[in-house]
């Protein structure tokens, strides 16, 4: 089991609804879980997935130990997320929207 934190932004009250019953929210529309395993994990993103396609607004990001993943870390998002995450020799890079696909020196 690991640690699961999901974000959400400008997202109906049902999404905070649902969330706060499985998770704790340690800060506005932040929550968390120490022991989410990734039955538990799946089911929860699966209702937040059919809530946002019957309804698309706001967005939402779900991040989780994967040792198998980019880093370390799996990433879920739902809707338009104001950054962009890029693989970059085996990490994440953060590349803010509307900026060129070249870094600035």
């Amino acid at each position: 089991m690991a640690m699961v934190m999901i974000v959400i932004r400008d997202m109906p009250d049902r999404f905070h609804g649902f969330l706060s019953s499985v998770t704790l929210e340690v800060s506005p529309n932040v929550f968390v879980s120490p022991r989410m395993n990734p039955g538990v994990r799946e089911r929860v993103w699966q209702v937040l997935t059919d809530w946002y396609n019957a309804a698309p607004q706001g967005s939402a990001v779900m991040v989780w130990r994967d040792l198998n993943a980019v880093g370390g870390v799996g990433i879920a998002n739902l809707g338009d997320p104001p950054r962009q995450l890029v693989e970059a020799d085996g990490m994440w890079l953060v590349r803010r929207r509307g900026l060129s696909s070249e870094f600035a020196p």
